[in-house]
């Protein structure tokens, strides 16, 4: 299976947690030492906190919101053996109002498959 194959396969297993609300799987898919920066500068580090932060938003806020799964051009730049950037559009609809976003994430290789261990979201401006 192709790189390219198996990171368009992990962002569609992470718009599948988040529409679950399943906070659990959504944080598995990262490293245990990843760092998450949200749209908004929020910086969450580790796996365990990007869990948490998740389960209160999937509880609260973000409660049945939809993230689109991907779509269109994600860009997979190699960084270095087992290492790579991934470049794509993606966003959530919160309340019937999408937010659109371009996101970055460094995946990598590991033992149970690739995970992201870093992500950046910048929302698109209107």
């Amino acid at each position: 299976m192709s790189v390219n194959t198996e990171i368009t396969g992990l962002l569609t297993r992470l718009a599948d947690a988040w529409n679950a609300g399943d906070a659990t799987a959504y944080g598995g898919l990262f490293t245990e030492d990843a760092d998450y920066i949200a749209f908004n500068g929020m910086h969450s580090e580790g796996r365990a906190a990007i869990e948490a932060s998740h389960r209160w938003l999937f509880d609260g806020p973000l409660r049945g919101s939809a993230m689109a799964a991907p779509n269109g051009r994600i860009k997979v730049k190699p960084l270095a053996d087992g290492a790579v950037l991934v470049i794509s559009k993606g966003g959530t609809a919160v309340a019937g109002e999408f937010r659109e976003s371009i996101v970055s994430f460094t995946a990598v290789s590991t033992p149970e498959g690739w995970r992201f261990t870093s992500f950046q979201n910048t929302r698109v401006a209107r």
